[in-house]
């Protein structure tokens, strides 16, 4: 049906089908109209509809012939509004929609719109784009311009408001939904009592189908503030996720009644009449929301955006409060996290040797991604619990905590110079953890190689050595690759981490190891009561660090087993690489090998912190609705600040500023911990 002659006007048009009175009900003639319209200048249509009434009664009475009998209830109550409540059934519908579109009942409104329009979003911007007055005198020809009067269209409006209510109660009083806000156990429930009131107001319209609200209508306004206690009711919700933690299928839940609250709202005001020009605003307004509602009714980006940005937000949620022991204030703690961070690498530079001996072990490639991974995934686990650093986790985590501090603090001149001093202390923070890294792993891998050649008479890492110097070499390897894969990962196991904190508070994990029968029988309530600190503590950094681990052993057997070049590289690693590298050639080496060495270590120090640094940012800019744009400012205040204080952004040079940007973190990192 939709496939006519683009190039036909809409004077050749009207004269096919409307120089007689038209009885078809086939949507053709319309789908035509509106395409040659398109195409025209909107001015020249009204006039030739305005010189030519007969053609412009016949086209009325055909578009009433066709809109009659045609409810579109469907249009309101199911257009742009989660049909599921879980997030992968309903982008399987909509891809399956977008690619084979449902069947529909051929009577509806619902029908109509998708038969006669092939762009439904470009339709709706072109007659936004049109001047107000012609869409009036337009509606106005059709007689259109006051449908929003007759009793079935109201009959229809409230009947959608009532299938609305009924639904987002039911979802609204399941047990795990009502969890998500307490506050509302003791209070009247204002779903029911949205409900009561469209059902009286449905029973009112029966009564009197002449029935008109206006602004001062008491009915009105009770619908009105309930619905607005509903939306309260949601945002409650979301706002205690940071305390109970949330799942997939509840955020999908609270998604879905926000939006059937929203479009009973949306609903009742086009039943508002204060005045007669209001007529034609509503009238016109409901033709505009409905179009609008099926313009969006299988788009995936919406779901992907609307589903995911409370998850992502719980997870750096959780990433922040980590966050903040990353960022050093005092000489103290500067000095406190070179020590940790000397640790981490005295246990990196053991781990560069064991890996290169387990590459001596023959085998298959799963069973050497299997002993990388294992290496990896002990020797972080070991960082953490010891309470050392492994530089390139912090970008992750300190990535969370400047974008909460920066949604919540705004972007005003007042604490833009605080945020950059604050922005400084990070910097020195992340460069004296890769100092202590890279210091301690280089000596220590190289102190290992050389016992073992004392104590087996033999340079273990000649075999190695040239392509363990290679590999440093950024015109000869792909180091500058795989150290953004390295830097992709660490961005995952920060997501792992913030999934793992929301999981546990969500399912009450500490709680129920606390109250278990069995542990507290066997062990004492002692040992569960300290087992669930334990647990609450330290299980989001154990899991993230072992399949932080699991993705740097496992990335090269399984690139080298699809027959890919993938490997990682990682600044901690790449300093006791080259430790074994020079030992496996008796530091027999030339100028240019050492050199290029030297700087790729840390040039692929910068790649793991840019790609996980960016890569968190995004997702925390993301997950609190924050544009880009909107932090510019702050941006080059940072710049500003830089090249007035750039040792500030090395060494822990005290400053007038600290007590102001501690306290600009520490005020909003600590509203997690007060919910608690």
């Amino acid at each position: 049906m939709k496939f006519f002659n683009s190039s036909t006007n809409f004077e050749s048009v009207l004269k096919k089908y409307f120089s007689f009175k038209n009885e078809t009900l086939s949507l053709e003639p319309f789908a035509e109209f509106l395409e040659s319209v398109k195409r025209a200048d909107f001015t020249d249509v009204l006039n030739f509809l305005r010189s030519n009434p007969n053609f412009a009664e016949n086209f009325k009475h055909y578009i009433h012939n066709i809109f009659k009998g045609r409810p579109f209830n469907l249009s309101l109550t199911e257009a742009n509004i989660l049909s599921e409540n879980a997030f992968f059934p309903e982008l399987k519908k909509r891809i399956l929609n977008k690619v084979l579109p449902p069947v529909e009942n051929e009577k509806t409104v619902w029908y109509m719109i998708d038969n006669i329009s092939l762009r439904p979003k470009k339709d709706l911007e072109y007659l936004h784009n049109l001047p107000e007055n012609e869409i009036n005198e337009f509606l106005n020809l059709l007689g259109a311009a006051d449908f929003i009067t007759k009793p079935n269209v109201k009959k229809e409006l409230i009947f959608s408001m009532n299938i609305l209510s009924w639904r987002v109660t039911g979802m609204a009083m399941e047990v795990e939904v009502v969890r998500m806000a307490p506050q509302y156990r003791n209070l009247d429930n204002p779903f029911l009592a949205l409900q009561n009131e469209l059902e009286t107001l449905a029973e009112d319209l029966v009564k009197d189908p002449e029935l008109q609200l206006h602004s001062k209508d008491s009915r009105y306004k009770q619908i009105k503030i309930y619905s607005e206690q509903c939306i309260e009711f949601v945002n409650i919700a979301f706002k205690n996720s940071a305390k109970y933690g949330i799942s997939g299928k509840i955020n999908q839940s609270l998604l879905k009644i926000k939006q059937q609250t929203d479009r009973i709202y949306e609903i009742v005001q086009l039943l508002v009449i204060d005045n007669e020009e209001d007529v034609l605003i509503k009238s016109k307004q409901l033709v505009f929301n409905i179009l609008n509602y099926k313009s969006h009714k299988n788009n995936i980006a919406d779901l992907i955006n609307d589903s995911t940005r409370l998850i992502s937000h719980l997870i750096t949620n959780h990433t922040a409060e980590t966050g903040t022991h990353y960022i050093t204030s005092t000489r103290k703690e500067y000095m406190t996290m070179f020590y940790k961070a000397s640790g981490g690498g005295i246990i990196v530079g053991a781990l560069c040797v064991l890996k290169m001996l387990y590459g001596y072990i023959p085998g298959s490639d799963f069973s050497h991604a299997f002993l990388y991974s294992m290496n990896y995934a002990m020797g972080f686990i070991m960082i953490y619990l010891m309470g050392f650093t492994l530089a390139t986790k912090q970008p992750a985590m300190t990535a969370a905590t400047m974008t909460k501090v920066l949604s919540e603090e705004g972007n005003n001149k007042r604490n833009n110079t605080e945020f950059a001093h604050l922005v400084s202390k990070l910097f020195r923070s992340q460069f004296i953890a890769f100092v202590g890294n890279v210091l301690l792993a280089f000596p220590v891998a190289l102190a290992i190689i050389y016992g073992l050649d004392v104590f087996f008479s033999q340079n273990l890492a000649v075999e190695r050595s040239d392509k363990l110097l290679k590999d440093l070499d950024p015109f000869k390897s792909k180091a500058i690759l795989h150290a953004s894969i390295a830097g992709f990962y660490l961005f995952i196991s920060g997501i792992i981490s913030g999934n793992i904190g929301n999981n546990s508070v969500f399912y009450q994990i500490p709680e129920r190891i606390a109250k278990n029968l069995s542990i507290r029988s066997f062990f004492g309530k002692k040992f569960a009561k300290g087992l669930s600190k334990y647990y609450a503590k330290n299980w989001p950094g154990i899991v993230s660090n072992f399949w932080f681990g699991v993705f740097l052993g496992a990335t090269a057997p399984v690139g080298m087993f699809f027959g890919l070049d993938l490997d990682i590289r990682h600044i901690t690693f790449a300093a006791g690489n080259f430790a074994l590298g020079l030992y496996g050639k008796d530091f027999s080496v030339d100028s240019y090998t050492f050199w290029i060495s030297f700087v790729t270590v840390f040039l692929i120090g910068f790649f793991n912190f840019l790609v996980s640094f960016s890569l968190s940012m995004f997702l925390a800019f993301r997950s609190r609705k924050m544009n880009f744009g909107q932090v510019s400012e702050i941006y080059k205040e940072i710049f500003r600040y830089f090249t007035k204080h750039p040792l500030k952004f090395f060494l822990p040079l005290s400053s007038g500023l600290d007590k102001k940007a501690d306290d600009l973190m520490s005020s909003t990192i600590s509203n997690k911990s007060e919910e608690h």
